[in-house]
């Protein structure tokens, strides 16, 4: 048995999937992106039930429920971490245990993307989990222990999301609300609206990209949806770019800030004015 070393060529001809935060505030739209995605190669992981907003959309749902069901169907989605035991989630032995209720996993190849809106709800449901476990007591006493429940949330948020960020060959698209606070010195700040610190921090050091989702003016004045995808940008908006391929701003469209990642190039795009009245609630 030889030394299983990849060579550059190797490397390149991999299919490889991009791993991207979304983020915005409220209303501005994140869910509607499923329309720049390619219907027949997405399943749209919807917790917040939240596809009034996208009802047109004729594309594949699956909508989990509680925690359970969610680590269920992300177990089912990236397949099985052989380094886990069979005891623990994750595992082959879980995997085999979900194909057995699902079916055959190989009914997921269609599927090129995972559009998971939201993680900030996400979060809510593992938090209610958490709050149920052993963890979430005191020994001593038997007494509710936030501390341990938060802990345990940490852990479990960031379990599943790696989990799903290593489907190999498979874009994944978590969807997070943004929101805005002020700091003690009166600077505005944007930070990821989520249960506990844990995953706010540590998500974006998991995933390839961090997009924000933001209505920002034109030369004229007239706000327009755009993408900010650098971190060093003029808003101060959460981003990163690990492909170093894409400018500060892109056109609100995923399926053009996919191609442009894995090939340096997009065609072109009409941007969209934004009024009032074409605020669409994610």
């Amino acid at each position: 048995m030889s030394l299983p070393i990849l060579n550059a060529e190797q490397r390149s001809n991999e299919h490889k999937g991009i791993k991207c935060v979304l983020l915005g505030n409220s209303g501005v739209g994140k869910t509607t992106l499923l329309h720049s995605l390619n219907t027949d190669s997405t399943l749209f992981v919807d917790l917040e039930a939240g596809d009034l907003a996208v009802q047109d959309w004729q594309g594949d749902t699956i909508r989990p429920a509680t925690w359970s069901e969610f680590r269920n169907f992300a177990v089912f989605l990236g397949g099985p971490n052989p380094a886990l035991r069979d005891d623990q989630v994750y595992s082959k032995a879980h995997f085999d245990s979900v194909c057995r209720k699902y079916g055959d996993p190989k009914t997921l190849d269609k599927y090129d993307t995972y559009f998971i809106d939201s993680i900030t709800v996400l979060g809510r449901l593992c938090f209610q989990w958490c709050k149920g476990q052993p963890q979430a007591f005191s020994e001593k006493t038997g007494k509710p222990d936030t501390r341990g429940a938060y802990g345990l949330h940490g852990q479990e948020m960031i379990a599943a999301l790696t989990h799903l960020q290593h489907a190999r060959g498979k874009n994944v698209v978590f969807v997070a609300i943004l929101e805005e606070r002020v700091d003690d010195f009166n600077r505005k700040l944007h930070q990821l609206q989520i249960e506990g610190s844990k995953t706010g921090l540590e998500l974006p050091g998991i995933v390839d990209q961090v997009v924000t989702l933001a209505s920002l003016p034109d030369e004229e004045g007239n706000l327009r949806r755009t993408f900010v995808c650098q971190t060093l940008n003029p808003y101060g908006y959460p981003a990163k770019d690990r492909s170093g391929r894409l400018d500060v701003f892109e056109p609100p469209h995923l399926g053009q800030l996919f191609n442009k990642i894995h090939t340096g190039s997009r065609q072109p795009v009409h941007f969209e004015t934004q009024s009032h009245g074409m605020e669409k609630q994610q």
